[in-house]
């Protein structure tokens, strides 16, 4: 009998082990059918997205988190609007816990981690000046981050504004595609972006975090102006990595010597005493905006602040007291060197004439101009996606690219205001005090959707009618200034003068055949017709030629002043 209950507890105990077992079984197979949602995500290599977001843009208000952490990428809410939705807040997946191996790129292992590919070489599409280029290659591949990703060469391509687009899709095509874009501007930006060749930036995927780290370091605006872009469905199309305010820079000693009061608003840039002595010595310089998206900038500013017609006024007495250069780093050359009294200029260039030439000063008109974030972002033909997100992430970064601006030969505003907790940014005083003056800064609210509706049609009507005839233009308008300085003709008559030779043209519109004005309607219809070369050209030729009849004519109307006529009602 005890050999027998001994058998049957040996099987009991066996049966009992058997259905442990076999409840072992079932709860990893009740766990294997949990929903996918429950499971951890497997880790791959991301693709970069091509296809551009159908919805519109906004130009939101948001409001970042002024203490990131790695472990929450939440994006900053833009202010509600209709057209808006905050940008999405799904925490991208949070790097391994221990300490990461360099702190002030606190993102490299995680970006380490989602690719194995080495040796390569980024292609930047950029406006900024050879300066920038130099010093950011040279900071850059010396950083970890470069030699972590085994990124081994930055080929910078510097071209004009409205050869971009061409640039983009030709550089593809020849398998040499462009993995970043950098500097030029919000509109020029905007216009990329609405082309379709921006890949947005979504918080959601663990790709991107490194940017959003960074962002989240960033003013959500400064000086009234956003520091991103990012549309109704909380993507990001750019951030701006960089801040810049627009006005002019002048030589103190040669206002001096030319008996010149200081300038401080954009209407004395086009007062009668600054031809005094034209066409000999100019007094001014500026640039074509065919060649500087900074003065095509100053241009529009002027434009929304003062109104279409006297903003047209300024425009044309300015630019004809002045040396029209063909960039705007040989505008402001021309201020250090003391060849002229003043010049339009982007602020750092204003700051870094000060450093070349004591006796320079950059002025920013008050209640007539802005702060701006020069941008980047990652273009859509990118083969190297992780490699371009670590190139954005580290020119946002405090320890990184925002060092660059610190430069004394450059001397542009850090967009991160940690940059001045750094070693170098605290050396740097006198931009900690910009940068703090321009987020309090007060100045006109610049559209930025009417800035890309007509922005084409401003640049080429600028250039041919005050660019192209511009010894016609400056020669009428020395006579008509030395007239009224002299006294030999009226208030009244100098008045009707400059009115006559600023006001918008009539022509023959190529489209529609009609006789049309260029007025602010007719510049955003015509915008994008441009692009058009049988357009282009025929209103090229026509407001050329009539402008040059136009200066002649006020000749004719300049001798009636001095001879005591009547000033036209009309």
């Amino acid at each position: 009998m005890s050999r027998m209950l001994a058998k049957i507890e040996g099987l009991t105990l066996l049966a009992l082990i058997l259905v442990a077992v076999a409840a072992g079984i079932a709860v990893v197979i009740l766990l294997g059918r949990l929903s996918p949602g429950m499971q951890p995500s497997p880790t791959s290599s991301p693709s970069p997205t091509t296809t551009p977001p159908s919805s519109p843009t906004t130009t939101p208000s948001p409001s970042p988190s002024p203490t990131p952490t790695l472990t929450t990428t939440t994006t900053p809410s833009p202010t509600t609007t209709e057209t808006t939705t905050s940008p999405q807040t799904t925490p991208a997946t949070s790097p391994t816990t221990s300490q990461p191996t360099y702190p002030e790129f606190p993102w490299l292992d995680q970006l380490k981690s989602m690719t194995s590919e080495r040796g390569v070489t980024l292609i930047v599409l950029t406006r900024h000046e050879q300066s920038i280029q130099t010093e950011t290659r040279k900071l850059f591949l010396d950083s970890p981050v470069a030699k972590e990703l085994g990124i081994t060469n930055i080929q910078f391509i510097y071209a004009p504004a409205e050869e971009w687009v061409n640039y983009i899709i030709n550089a593809e095509k020849i398998g040499k595609p462009i993995d970043v874009a950098w500097g030029g501007g919000p509109t020029l930006f905007n216009n990329l972006d609405d082309s379709g060749f921006l890949l947005p930036i979504d918080s959601s995927k663990p790709v991107f975090q490194a940017i959003m780290y960074e962002l989240n370091k960033i003013p959500a605006r400064i000086g009234g102006m956003e520091t991103y872009k990012v549309d109704r469905n909380g993507m990001i199309h750019w951030i701006g990595a960089s801040v810049s305010s627009f006005g002019f820079t002048v030589n103190t000693l040669r206002l001096t010597q030319y008996q010149l009061p200081m300038p401080e608003k954009w209407e004395d840039l086009a007062r009668p005493e600054y031809a005094r002595y034209l066409p000999d010595i100019p007094l001014v310089s500026t640039a074509d905006p065919t060649m500087s998206t900074s003065n095509t900038r100053i241009f529009e500013i002027i434009l929304q602040a003062k109104g279409w017609d006297e903003g047209w006024r300024i425009l044309t007495l300015l630019a004809a007291n002045a040396i029209i250069y063909q960039s705007s780093s040989d505008a402001r050359d021309a201020v250090i060197r003391g060849d002229v009294a003043v010049g339009t200029t982007i602020d750092f260039y204003g700051y870094m004439a000060q450093q070349v030439n004591p006796d320079c000063k950059y002025i920013a008109p008050k209640n007539e101009t802005i702060i701006n974030s020069d941008p980047i972002a990652i273009v859509n033909t990118t083969r190297h996606l992780v490699h371009a997100i670590a190139f954005v992430a580290w020119v946002l970064n405090e320890n990184g690219g925002q060092q660059v601006w610190l430069n004394k030969d450059i001397n542009r505003l850090p967009v991160n205001p940690k940059t001045f907790e750094t070693k170098q940014g605290a050396e740097r005083s006198d931009l900690k005090k910009a940068l703090e003056e321009a987020i309090g800064f007060q100045g006109i609210i610049f559209n930025e959707t009417l800035s890309a509706e007509w922005v084409n049609a401003i640049v080429y009507y600028f250039k041919a009618t005050l660019v192209n005839p511009h010894r016609d233009l400056q020669a009428v308008w020395a006579k008509i200034a030395n007239a009224y300085l002299e006294n030999k003709i009226s208030r009244e008559w100098f008045d009707y003068l400059t009115r006559y030779i600023s006001k918008p043209l009539e022509f023959t519109d190529p489209v529609t055949n009609s006789k049309v004005t260029f007025t602010v309607e007719y510049a955003i219809f015509i915008n994008n017709y441009l692009n058009d070369q049988r357009i282009y050209q025929s209103l090229m030729t026509q407001w050329e030629n009539l402008a040059r009849d136009r200066y002649l004519k006020a000749l004719d109307l300049l001798n009636n002043a001095i001879s005591g006529q009547p000033v036209p009602s009309s």
